[in-house]
């Protein structure tokens, strides 16, 4: 039988502020008074217009800045000794990831999807993700950008032997 994989929807149950609180990419971090949401996620267009917003025109004069989302999640029955991905098709913009406390890395920008291989960080019960979003520096575009987590977020769960992410070349 050919190796098989699976890709399950992020998208439901995230937490959401728009605010840099230290210390939110702890698991034990109480987000328990952020706002419920789910993805996608655009929080400047729920902003309010402003002649004085710091991208102008150009992005319509919504708000920029910083928020974080968190997501904690139990990884589905049968999974053990299979390989995690994390994959986020757009976030804008210059994005930092954890998985349970560890750092995945940053993506600059935002007009690109990216992955983090999180098998190795993964623990038996509940697990947290936590993303830090910076849209602060302004103007970045010529156009509405929007600011967040603006497209799909996926988990992908293969068996060890498996297609590379993006295929093979």
């Amino acid at each position: 039988a050919a190796a098989q994989g699976t890709r399950w929807s992020m998208d439901p149950g995230w937490r959401f502020t728009l605010a840099d609180p230290a210390g939110a990419e702890a698991p034990r971090f109480d987000d328990r008074a952020w706002r419920p949401l789910d993805l996608p996620h655009d929080w400047s267009i729920e902003g309010t217009p402003r002649e004085d917003a710091p991208g102008g025109g150009r992005v319509g004069y919504f708000p920029g800045g910083i928020g974080w989302y968190r997501k904690a999640f139990r990884l589905p029955p049968g999974s053990r000794g299979r390989e995690f991905r994390l994959e986020f098709d757009g976030v804008y913009m210059n994005s930092d990831v954890w998985i349970n406390g560890v750092h995945l890395g940053r993506r600059p920008y935002g007009y690109i999807g990216f992955a983090y291989d999180i098998t190795k960080h993964l623990v038996a019960g509940v697990n947290v993700v936590a993303v830090r979003v910076d849209n602060s520096r302004q103007p970045n575009s010529r156009w509405y950008t929007g600011s967040g987590i603006y497209r799909h977020v996926w988990l992908t769960i293969a068996d060890p032997l498996h297609v590379g992410h993006w295929g093979v070349s």
